[in-house]
């Protein structure tokens, strides 16, 4: 049985081309990149200097900004491919709008929403995977900080119920480090991120930054920032 803690500081200064390749020679046709902003994009660019064939997935969750769906169309162009998208449920989505109305989680909180729109199509997703490849890196938030290159998710079960490995690549990689490689390979990146929005999400629960501020800033900003967690990456609030 596989020591991942023990691999993950053997991989933690390794190149995250070879520890995607590392990722996909494991999971095969089980392992899978989930795909939303310029981090995610990176791996889909190193995941292709790999040579291996690997899958991308994206929760669209309904309430994406225009920007984001049209950098959808683009990414599928430029490395042809075609993104397995995760969309929730209806009849939850009608249920929560119908009760409580279309913003609620200004007031409520947004695990809720979040729970809906993203936790649970993503949990539908990793059920049927033996890896997942994220682009969570530890300075992007508190909640991240500790985040390692591989890991047994804490929250999520794989395919046919064995335990999900995580991979995280970029973990020790920073903002800068992304940024700089995304514009040496020519990466396509969402438009949006030369108007200010650093961290993506949803529409009403994103907005542009000031130079000054963390990147996290621009994601729930009405919530204390050791919260900051839409539910896909919760694991990361638990003790480590």
């Amino acid at each position: 049985m596989t020591d991942y803690p023990a691999l993950a500081a053997s991989l933690s200064t390794t190149d995250p081309v070879a520890i995607i390749a590392r990722a996909l020679d494991e999971g095969g046709g089980d392992a899978a990149i989930s795909f939303s902003g310029a981090e995610d994009v990176l791996l889909i660019e190193y995941a292709s200097q790999t040579k291996r064939p690997f899958r991308v997935f994206s929760l669209d969750t309904g309430r994406l900004h225009a920007e984001t769906y049209r950098f959808f169309a683009a990414v599928e162009e430029h490395y042809r491919l075609r993104i397995e998208y995760c969309f929730p449920e209806a009849a939850a989505v009608e249920r929560l709008v119908r009760a409580k109305g279309l913003f609620s989680f200004y007031k409520d909180g947004h695990q809720e929403c979040c729970g809906i729109r993203k936790v649970e199509p993503l949990r539908r997703q990793l059920g049927a995977l033996a890896c997942w490849i994220t682009g969570q890196r530890r300075d992007q938030s508190p909640t991240r900080a500790n985040v390692p290159v591989v890991q047994v998710d804490s929250q999520f079960t794989g395919l046919q119920g064995r335990p999900l490995i995580k991979w995280n690549p970029l973990a020790n990689r920073s903002r800068d480090d992304v940024w700089l490689a995304i514009r040496a390979l020519g990466v396509p990146f969402n438009p949006l991120h030369e108007r200010g929005f650093v961290s993506l999400g949803c529409e009403p629960c994103t907005r542009a930054i000031l130079p000054s501020q963390h990147e996290r800033e621009g994601r729930w900003w009405w919530e204390e920032a050791t919260h900051k967690e839409c539910g896909l990456h919760q694991g990361n609030l638990s003790p480590h």
